[in-house]
C-alpha cells in the first residue's frame, strides 16, 4: 500500500528543484522522483551556466515575465543556498553598421521587459574587453546578466528542500500515471506512489509524462548545444557574457567567463529526435570555433580541457507551459523551460507553488522553515591562517585528492555528509570540482572511487561514474 503524498514532483533538475525547495516552505508532504542518480544531471547540468537579463524574450510572454523575475531574485537566492555568483554583465555585438539598427530594437525590447541596458560604441566596447574582435561597432551592455554554479545551484537548492522535510527518489523512471479520482497512482520502475496533485518538470521528457495524463496540443523537440571548455589559464580574458546578435536558433554561439574562472564557447543549436543523445562531433564543434572566433579572434583552443553536449526542451509554444493539464487540474505541466530558463527557475518556482498549487491545496507556512543550507567550507577562499587553522581542526582539509581544483577530502566528505545523496564519482564532480580540470580526474578519480567506497561501505566495484552501468571497476585482478 502506496503513502499518499500531497504532491509528487517529477524531475530533479532546477525547475523541480526549486518548487521542491518552495513547497518546503508548508505543511505539505512531498515527494520528488528523478530517472537518473544524481539531480541535476541532465539540461540543468549541461549549459552556459548564464542567469540571462531578460532583455531578448518577446515582452508579453512567459518567458519575459520569469526570466525578469527569476534575475532579480539570484543575489538573496544564492546568498542563502552557498551558491557561486557572478553579476558580470553580457555584452551583445554588432559587427556591421547594418546590425546597429537589430541592437537599438533590442534596447526597445529590454526598456518594454523593464531591463536596464546600455547602448556602447565599438569603441567604448573594446575599452570593456580587450579581446574582442576589431569588427566590433557597437555593444548592448546588459549590466544584470550574470553566471552562475549550475551543478551547486540545483544541488544545494534540494539539499534546503529536503532539509525541511521534502522527500526525494532517486534513480527511478516513472512508468504510468492513473487517475484514481481524488488522488493520482504515479508508478515507476521501482515502486508505486500515491499523491493529491502531481507536478510535471520532467525536462527534455515531460511530454511523455504529459502524454500519461491526457492528448496535449503541444510538443517538446529536444535541442543539442555542442560546447567547449577552457582551463583557467588566464583572469580576465573576457570579463563579460559575450554574445552575438540571436537568431531564430537562439541567442547564438558565446563566450564567457565561469564562476570557476574557466572560459565556455559555445553552444550549437541542432535538433535531435534523440532525447538522450549527448555525442560531440567534429563538423559541429568545428563551426562553433569558426564562429566564436567572429567575436573572440585570439581564443586560445589549445586550452581546451574538454567539450560536451546538453539538451534543451524546445517547446512548439516558442514559450514556457506552465498550466494545469486539461482535463486534470491538479496535474500541473511545467514543461518546455528552454532558454532562459536557468534564469527564470526561482520565479518559475515560486509561482506554480503560489499560483497554481495554492489553488488546489491549503498553503500553511511551517513556523521552523530554514530558507538557508548549512554553510559549506571554500578552503581556496580562505587566507594561508584560516585555513591551516581548519587543517589543525581536521587534518582531512589538509589532504589534497584533486590538484588541478585543489579539493580536500574534508571538502569532499563533507558533502557526502549531506541530506542529498551523493553517491556517485559524477555527483561528486559536481559538488566539488573534483575532476573537472585539466586532468579530466586522470589522477583524482581513483581517489575518489575509494572515499565513495569507503564511506558508504560498498565494494570498489560497485561504485558508479554517473548511471546505472557505469562502474569503473569490473573485477578484482590480484
Amino acid at each position: 500500500m502506496s503513502i499518499m503524498e500531497d504532491i509528487i514532483v517529477i524531475g530533479g533538475g532546477v525547475i523541480g528543484a526549486f518548487i521542491a525547495r518552495n513547497l518546503s516552505r508548508y505543511q505539505l508532504s512531498v515527494l520528488v522522483i528523478e530517472k537518473q542518480n544524481d539531480v541535476g544531471d541532465v539540461t540543468s547540468m549541461a549549459n552556459s551556466a548564464i542567469v540571462h537579463s531578460g532583455y531578448d524574450p518577446l515582452p508579453g510572454t512567459k518567458k519575459a515575465r520569469f526570466n525578469v523575475e527569476g534575475n532579480a531574485m539570484f543575489d538573496e537566492v544564492c546568498k542563502d543556498l552557498d551558491v557561486e555568483f557572478d553579476r558580470c554583465g553580457s555584452m551583445t555585438i554588432a559587427t556591421s553598421e547594418a546590425q546597429i539598427e537589430t541592437l537599438r530594437s533590442l534596447k526597445e525590447r529590454a526598456d518594454q521587459n523593464h531591463v536596464p541596458t546600455e547602448l556602447l560604441s565599438g569603441e567604448e566596447a573594446r575599452k570593456l574587453e580587450k579581446n574582442l574582435t576589431p569588427d566590433c561597432v557597437g555593444a548592448l551592455l546588459c549590466p544584470t546578466a550574470g553566471v552562475i554554479n549550475p551543478f551547486n545551484l540545483v544541488a544545494h537548492c534540494f539539499e534546503n528542500a529536503l532539509d525541511n522535510g521534502v522527500k526525494l527518489r532517486l534513480g527511478e523512471e516513472v512508468l504510468g500515471i492513473e487517475d484514481k479520482g481524488e488522488s493520482f497512482l504515479v508508478k515507476t520502475s521501482k515502486g508505486e506512489y500515491e499523491a493529491k496533485a502531481v507536478v510535471n518538470a520532467a525536462g527534455v521528457k515531460s511530454e511523455e509524462i504529459a502524454k500519461m495524463m491526457d492528448p496535449i496540443s503541444w510538443s517538446i523537440h529536444a535541442r543539442k548545444g555542442e560546447y567547449y571548455v577552457l582551463d583557467h589559464y588566464q583572469e580576465g580574458f573576457v570579463n563579460h557574457v559575450l554574445f552575438p546578435l540571436p537568431s531564430e536558433k537562439g541567442k547564438g554561439i558565446l563566450v564567457t567567463k565561469t564562476t570557476s574562472n574557466n572560459y565556455l564557447v559555445g553552444p550549437s543549436s541542432e535538433f535531435v529526435d534523440d532525447k538522450d543523445d549527448l555525442s560531440t562531433d567534429v563538423p559541429t564543434l568545428s563551426d562553433v570555433k569558426r564562429q566564436a572566433s567572429l567575436l573572440v579572434p585570439n581564443i586560445p583552443f589549445y586550452e581546451q580541457i574538454r567539450v560536451f553536449a546538453g539538451l534543451r526542451a524546445t517547446p512548439s509554444t516558442h514559450d514556457f507551459i506552465i498550466e494545469p493539464s486539461p482535463n486534470h487540474p491538479r496535474f500541473i505541466n511545467v514543461a518546455g523551460i528552454e532558454s532562459p530558463g536557468l534564469a527564470s527557475s526561482p520565479a518559475i518556482g515560486k509561482y506554480v507553488v503560489e499560483e497554481l498549487i495554492g489553488k488546489i491545496l491549503p498553503l500553511v507556512e511551517k513556523p521552523d522553515y530554514k530558507k538557508a543550507v548549512r554553510p559549506y567550507y571554500h578552503p581556496a577562499k580562505m587566507s594561508v591562517e584560516e585555513r591551516d587553522a581548519l587543517i589543525k581542526s581536521n587534518p582531512d582539509f589538509g589532504e589534497i585528492v584533486c590538484n588541478c581544483e585543489k579539493v580536500s577530502v574534508g571538502e569532499i566528505k563533507d558533502i557526502l555528509s549531506r541530506s542529498v545523496p551523493c553517491r556517485t564519482i559524477k555527483a561528486v564532480k559536481k559538488r566539488t570540482r573534483a575532476g573537472f580540470g585539466k586532468c579530466q580526474g586522470g589522477f583524482c578519480q581513483p581517489k575518489v572511487l575509494l572515499l565513495l567506497s569507503e564511506y558508504f561501505g560498498v565494494s570498489p566495484l560497485d561504485v558508479l561514474y554517473d548511471r546505472d552501468g557505469s562502474n569503473i571497476l569490473m573485477e578484482v585482478s590480484k
